[in-house]
Parts: structure tokens; sequence; C-alpha cells
């Protein structure tokens, strides 16, 4: 093998003479494995007596664009054109490796000028603006599968979330809600169980999306964390009965500060902590006397909204410490959105809802594949789920 190379590359002097050498072995071993898959399609080798009445009928002329330049193929077609090449795929005009690039950059949050521009810096080909959609289309697609993949049957945790985006919708742009849940599987694993697009965040809207998962396969969630939407709680009760819902207490603090002047927002906060960071509801709801008692007359309307929410907002009290952590606020969540921002804050408007969808999609297959290890105390979380939930963690 050695001298082989050595006797190919024998007298290359430059960067051409070495691409043009790569190219033609490219050129060579593609289309060898293109005669190879139509062989097996036929299920009959070259000059071999013909199958079914369909055979080897000639090459059609393709050029796809490499890591290396421009690629002439000549791939093989039969009679009745039911060969379909996997390897390079009809219409495809790039090679695997290419397309990923382009891929990676537009998730990125890359426009198609920009990739455009850095695809030739790099690899010295031209790819048009055109093109580079045309790639980046085909992620829909692979949306739809994965939108449409199969769930587990039971998740342990979900984190339940919109972010707001603007999308450019008759000729108006309008805030459209993006509906997004990460699950915790059974091996404390966190995943993205899918991406849903509708106008202003609504209960509603989060039935049908708990509607959806349910039809792909989810039988039980054992606690759900939220924000406090109103009747958002009421919705994931329609769907899964038994479900614990926690709100968020995060969110709950940040709407209760809206009602609090500057010079207060410490002393308040402080106050609050001491409700929300007690080691039993009974200490909590103590604490959450002393801070009616202090906070009521000046600030009504904050302390009206804990009292509305008290039964929703203390749930994780049910759990031990490892739990609660877990448990008491969707932060999971929103770092996850704020990732997904990161990678779209160049789409300021995105031209309509696929678009959007794309993105967002692109940037979660990003930040999942840093996804790789189970929730921190596992063993523990886990053996304290078989506990309390007992025969529901075994569906």
């Amino acid at each position: 093998m050695a001298d082989l190379a050595a006797e190919l590359f024998k007298g290359v002097r430059t960067q051409d003479e070495f691409n043009s050498i790569i190219g033609t072995l490219m050129k060579q071993g593609i289309e060898t494995v293109l005669k190879a898959e139509l062989d097996d399609h036929l299920g009959h080798e070259k000059n071999a007596p013909a199958q079914n009445g369909n055979y080897r009928n000639g090459y059609s002329e393709k050029t796809v664009k490499g890591s290396i330049g421009d690629i002439a193929l000549s791939v093989p077609r039969d009679r009745l054109s039911t060969f379909e090449p996997q390897f390079v795929p009809k219409h495809q005009r790039m090679i695997d490796k290419v397309e990923d690039v382009i891929i990676g950059l537009y998730a990125r949050g890359m426009n198609t000028r920009d990739i455009e521009d850095q695809i030739k810096e790099i690899y010295g080909i031209e790819v048009s603006e055109t093109t580079v959609s045309n790639v980046t289309a085909r992620v829909l697609d692979y949306m739809k599968q994965w939108q449409s993949r199969p769930l587990e049957n039971i998740y342990y945790v979900v984190w339940m979330d919109a972010i707001v985006i603007k999308v450019r919708e008759n000729g108006k742009v309008n805030n459209k809600a993006v509906y997004i849940i990460i699950g915790l599987n059974k091996e404390g694993k966190k995943e993205v169980l899918g991406l849903w697009i509708g106008n202003a965040e609504s209960a509603s809207f989060w039935l049908s999306v708990l509607t959806d998962i349910k039809a792909r396969g989810v039988e039980d969630i054992l606690i759900a964390c939220t924000d406090n939407l109103k009747g958002f709680t009421e919705a994931i009760r329609s769907a899964f009965p038994h479900t614990d819902t926690q709100l968020c207490i995060v969110h709950q603090v940040r709407n209760s500060m809206k009602y609090v002047v500057w010079s207060d927002k410490k002393e308040f906060v402080g106050d609050l902590k001491n409700v929300y960071h007690s080691p039993t509801l009974e200490a909590a709801e103590t604490a959450f006397e002393v801070f009616k008692q202090k906070w009521s007359k000046k600030y009504p309307h904050a302390v009206q909204s804990w009292e509305r929410n008290w039964n929703e907002l203390t749930v994780y009290f049910k759990y031990p410490v490892e739990l609660r952590s877990m448990i008491y606020t969707t932060n999971a969540i929103e770092s996850l959105n704020s990732t997904i921002r990161k990678y779209t804050k160049t789409k300021v408007v995105f031209p309509d809802d696929s678009a959007a969808l794309k993105a967002i999609y692109l940037s979660i297959n990003i930040i999942e594949r840093k996804w790789t290890m189970q929730a921190r105390n596992w063993g523990v979380i886990l053996n304290q789920f078989l506990i309390i939930f007992d025969k529901r963690c075994r569906l």
C-alpha cells in the first residue's frame, strides 16, 4: 500500500497536482460503489442474464462538489429507472462532508452569504446562495422524522417552556411561540422531545403538545416543571392526570419583583429566599406568614400571586433534597433556550415558520451532542424515584 501511494504521488509538487490525483481516486472509488449498488439492485453482475426484465442502461453524467473541487461522475442507470443510488443519492450535488459543514455553519447562525464565502475560503469551491438554501432545506426532512419519532413510555421529569421569536407572515412581523419540552429519561439523561410553533403561548396549545407526545408513546410523566402560565397545570393534568406539577420558583420571583420598587428589591428577595430555601414545607409556611405580614400592605399583588400558586410552588418539598434541586426551577430548559438564542441571534426575523423551526432544530442538534452525562448523583436520585413512585417507574 505504501509503495502504491509512493508511485501515485511521485513527482507531485503542487496542491493542484495533489488534488487532481485525489479527485481521480475519489471519482473511481465513488463510481465503483455505484456500480456495486446497481449490481445489488438488479440481483446480478454485469453481463449476467437479466432478471425481472431489468438490466443496465448506460450512464448519466453528474457533477458533485467535494472538499477538493468538482468531481464529474458517471452514474449507472437501469432500464426500468428503479435504481436509487444511496452513496450519492439522486439530486445530491455535494459530498456529505461539504454538506455537513454548510449545515453546521447554518446551525451556528451564519446566513447564506457568509456560508458561501466560508466554503470558498475553506475548500476553494463555489457554492451559490441557492445551493446553500437547498442543502439546509433538506434539514426539514430530518426534522420531520425527529419530530415524529417514537418516545419512551415514561419520563421521570420534564421541563416545559416556550421561547418567543419574530416571524414574517402576510407581510407583517409577528411574535410567535416555539414550544419546547426536555425530558429526563430512565437512564438519567436529558433529551428534547420536540418542537412546536404557535401564536402567543397558551395552555390550550400546550394541551395539544402533550397530546402529541402521548400519541408518540409517552404513557406517564412523574414530575413536570413549568412557568406559571395560567391554565398550564390544568392542561398537564388533563393529559397526564397523575403528574405532579412544580411551578418554577425563579419565574415566580421574577413576576413578584415587577411590583416592587428598586429600593426594596434586595430586602424583598432576601425574605422570599427564607421561604423557598426552607428545609421543610412547615418551615416554608411559617416563613411565608412572616413574609406576608411584612409586605402584604405595601405589595399586595406580589404576595397574592404567591398565595394563589402556593400549592404548585411548594410541590418540591415532597421530595428529598437531591430531587428538589432538579425540579424547583426550569433552569434546565432556560439554559437550552439561552443557547438557542445564541445560535439564532443573527436571524432577527425569520421568513416563515419552517425557517424558524429549522434553525432551532439545528441548534438543538448541536446542544444535545453535549448531553452525554447522566444527571448528577443519578444513582441516588434513581433510587429515590423507585422508592417514591414504585410501579410507575417500571412501565
